[in-house]
């Protein structure tokens, strides 16, 4: 299905041509700048622990000298139905309790963002203690390992909490807890332990070590949930598979365990690497003062290439294939009542959290929200509200759970087409035959038929959307105005652009022509953006918009990003409209609409404005204020700032990144189209292209130095630096290297 994961040793030889000589070394400070984060003192609080996960299970992790504490989750334990929305919920915590050791130096926590291992190092009474976690894709377990350099130096005792005060049982010389929620779903999670040398001991309030020179503790955790709306959502106990798990992974060895979870992990992420520069001292400080640094003006590319690899780092920690999509905080969240459920939005949220995917070499990390999808619109067909009830395709309302449940908060019509633009992005960058004739078309199809059966012909002759609405305001500017208005903005370019979708992929299928012909004279038809009296793109048919409203939500841009109506290179009016718009909105904003403006400004060719915004995300915001604010900025732990914690800002960075190296939505593969001067020098390796192409470039001095090509099909493909364009000959699997003259 994805070919372009073959031929890694054709990568090879693309950075060795590129000469990304730190990368090949991959010891230098500012690699290392670029991939670690790490503190000098444990974690006091949720938003200071650091996050580990493999796509369904994941854990944040303290780092206590004395107390390590791993709080985990599972993404489908939800109270939710398919009739109600619920909370997505913490599942339980693991603490593991070591006698006391003395006075401690020379105390180090780390994530490294190359191997997903969680770290921390630290010396007592002359003894070196260390403890290495992670989440294991293949294993399917959180395994969180203990060691000393000395013998015998290790005890104390492991305990198992269950959020939803589940009892702890031993069963098997190992913890258990088993619980039902409300809703039925049956959730256990197991702890085994392994000791080499001490002795272990099952006792009644935990699992007891003694003496111990390494400490191994494996957690399973699990519901009943199963991804399939056709069997209500509802599988079998989880206990069999967890005991399974854990006894296949207690077979194994550390070594062999990180091992496979390393050679796993590093297939997705190690496909991209991204340098934006020498950050000299900075990048060996700890994150802390790095951000501390960044806050008061000090300038740090490689702070800026680590908050972008950490998204590419959080998306492939929580969406997996056979998973569910990555939710309002991705699969971390120590609530019973998180803020807006941490369930999907669509929006904007659960949409933005995908941006990146296809674009920084993750399509696999892109299937979960298709199966989520698919399931949704089987539930929304079946609904028995009245709202939802449709003669052709399906419409959502703005707030969804696992299982499609909705929160009954407004009915978001267009919220389909949206969804159904990452199905066609999907085959757009990766080319995938059988996905589009299978998957993409007929959703695609499916919802123009709901299109074509509601728009109506307005008082101007134009096709509108008789019941429009612009998430998540009215024209009045009032929050709780939900009032339909005919032709909104918003409506209209998501209506384009799904016909866009639908014809560009009947067209490559070959089918459906006539059906085709009636699509395109009605896409023709429709209400086009339009350019208001102070020079504004409107966000309403009627030319009402204020000057002065600052709201978070950039809805009516969307022909900009993420569709491709509007471009500066071929519609300059629209796209100079456009930036008024988004220059009347402010940058003040909650993080994810920051991350939102990075690929906005980007999208119209605007770098300094973007690296504003890009400066913005990565600003550290004060922990005591974790109410809702419009500050937006990144946590310690460098959680996205929604506030509270959203995790779309932090994947809406970094995909607004990737658009500031490259982009391909205008049917041109456009190097360095937004290239701030706060990054002079970089190189970039792995991303994609639309139509299949793989790209790495080195920039000196703010210019193109040279860029190379790999496409998975051999064509011609037209190429942009600046105002250069040429078509190239790409010879599949073969690549092709150019300079600043595409020569």
């Amino acid at each position: 299905m994805h070919n372009r994961i073959k031929g890694k040793s054709l990568w090879v030889l693309l950075i060795c041509q590129l000469a990304i000589t730190t990368w090949a070394a991959g010891q230098s400070t500012a690699s290392q700048g670029s991939t670690v984060l790490w503190y000098t003192k444990p974690a006091t609080q949720w938003l200071e622990a650091l996050p580990i996960g493999n796509g369904r299970m994941g854990g944040m992790l303290f780092g206590g000298i004395r107390s390590e504490h791993l709080q985990f989750n599972d993404q489908s334990l939800v109270t939710g139905t398919t009739q109600k929305m619920g909370y997505y919920q913490p599942f339980g915590d693991v603490f593991v309790e070591l006698d006391s050791v003395g006075p401690v130096r020379n105390y180090r926590r780390e994530l490294n963002l190359q191997n997903a291992v969680h770290t921390v190092q630290y010396e007592a009474n002359g003894v070196r203690f260390e403890r290495i976690a992670f989440a294991s894709f293949p294993d399917q377990v959180q395994v969180l390992h203990f060691s000393a350099n000395k013998p015998g130096q290790l005890t104390g005792i492991i305990r198992l909490s269950d959020a939803h005060q589940a009892p702890v049982r031993i069963e098997d010389d190992k913890l258990m807890a088993t619980g039902t929620l409300d809703n039925g779903m049956t959730h256990e999670s197991q702890v085994r332990v392994m000791a080499k040398g001490g002795h272990v001991s099952v006792t009644a309030a935990g699992i007891r070590i003694s003496k111990a020179t390494t400490v191994t503790v494996l957690l399973a955790a699990g519901t009943s949930f199963i991804n399939d709306e056709s069997r209500n959502f509802t599988g079998l106990h989880p206990h069999p598979t967890l005991s399974h798990r854990l006894d296949k992974a207690s077979k194994r060895s550390i070594e062999e365990l990180k091992s496979a979870h390393t050679k796993d992990y590093q297939s997705l992420f190690g496909r991209v690497n991204l340098q934006l520069g020498v950050s000299g001292t900075e990048a060996a400080q700890p994150t802390p003062d790095r951000l501390a640094a960044y806050a008061q003006g000090k300038t740090d590319p490689a702070l800026d290439a680590l908050l972008f690899q950490y998204g590419r780092y959080l998306l492939i920690s929580s969406s997996r294939p056979g998973g569910l999509p990555a939710n309002l905080q991705g699969l971390w969240n120590a609530e019973t009542k998180p803020a807006w459920y941490s369930q999907y939005t669509t929006n904007i949220n659960v949409e933005m959290n995908y941006w990146l995917a296809e674009q920084t070499n993750l399509p696999e990390c892109h299937m979960p929200l298709f199966d989520w999808t698919e399931n949704l619109a089987r539930v929304q067909k079946k609904s028995p509200d009245p709202a939802l009830k449709t003669d052709k395709g399906w419409i959502i309302y703005s707030t969804n759970n696992t299982m499609g449940g909705t929160s009954g908060w407004h009915i978001h019509r267009p919220g389909s087409a949206w969804l159904s633009q990452h199905f066609w992005e999907h085959y757009a960058f990766g080319g995938d035959k059988t996905f589009l004739k299978d998957r993409a078309y007929p959703l695609l199809k499916a919802v123009t038929e709901y299109w074509v059966s509601h728009l109506v012909v307005g008082k101007n002759g134009k096709l509108i959307t008789p019941d429009g609405w612009s998430p998540e305001h009215g024209p009045g500017r009032n929050e709780k105005d939900v009032s339909e208005y005919p032709g909104a903005s918003y409506d209209q370019q998501i209506v384009y652009d799904l016909f866009t979708n639908y014809l560009d992929a009947a067209r490559i299928l070959g089918v459906d022509k006539a059906y085709c012909t009636k699509i395109d004279a009605m896409r023709n038809q429709l209400l086009g953006p339009q350019i208001g009296k102070w020079g504004q793109l409107q966000e309403w048919m009627d030319d009402v918009d204020d000057p002065n409203d600052h709201h978070r939500h950039n809805s009516h841009l969307f022909a900009v990003h993420p569709g491709r109506q509007i471009q500066p290179l071929t519609t300059p009016d629209w796209a100079k409209a456009a930036l008024v718009s988004l220059k009347a909105r402010g940058d003040k904003s909650v993080g994810w609409s920051s991350a939102w403006k990075i690929n906005l400004y980007a999208r119209l060719r605007e770098p300094g404005h973007a690296y504003a915004l890009v400066q913005r995300l990565v600003t550290p915001r004060d922990l005591k204020k974790t109410g809702y604010s419009d500050e937006g900025g990144s946590y310690p732990n460098l959680f996205g700032v929604g506030p509270p914690f959203q995790i779309d800002s932090n994947f809406g960075y970094t995909a607004g990144v990737t658009e500031m190296l490259l982009q391909s939505h205008a049917g041109e593969i456009d190097l360095l189209p937004a290239l701030p001067t706060a990054w002079p020098e970089g190189q970039v390796s792995g991303l994609r292209a639309r139509g299949g192409v793989t790209v790495a470039m080195r920039w000196k001095k703010g210019v193109l130095d040279q860029a190379q090509l790999r496409a998975d099909r051999t064509g011609l493909f037209t190429v942009r630096y600046g105002q250069l364009v040429k078509q190239i000959r790409l010879v599949a699997g073969h690549p092709t290297t150019v300079n600043q003259a595409l020569q």
